[in-house]
């Protein structure tokens, strides 16, 4: 009955025999953690894509990036993309590394996402280099 216990870690659903199997189980967690960010690089990268090319204007504000870097994201074709997204580093950040902002977006009063909203439109555009 042991093999069928099941738990869940921050690399998804695993059965008790893998957590056993020692290191294995950190070559299969490493795998599984890489294809995760392979997978939200290419989500955020056909979101940011679908913002800009919907609306420049707002996609920039709502990701926080300059011109320069929208117009690299905008133009690029799905074989880049897929390219840029199957790096082993995540692309997108918290745009905010203020405890503040991130507490106000947590609690869900109407009246804090406003304020959270120009607090996060305060702060300076990421720029290239």
């Amino acid at each position: 009955m042991r093999s069928s216990e099941q738990t869940f870690s921050a690399s998804g659903l695993t059965s008790r025999e893998d957590l056993d199997s020692g290191e294995s189980m950190s070559a299969t967690a490493h795998s599984d953690m890489l294809s995760e960010i392979k997978e939200v690089n290419l989500s955020y990268l056909l979101l940011a894509q679908r913002l800009l090319r919907e609306d420049r204007p707002t996609g920039m504000f709502r990701m926080g990036i300059s011109e320069q870097l929208a117009e690299v994201i905008a133009n690029m074709s799905f074989a880049q993309t897929v390219r840029l997204a199957a790096s082993n580093q995540l692309l997108c950040r918290f745009r905010f590394d203020d405890h503040t902002i991130l507490s106000a977006l947590a609690d869900k009063g109407k009246a804090t996402q406003t304020h959270s909203a120009i607090l996060m439109a305060s702060q300076d555009v990421e720029q290239i280099g």
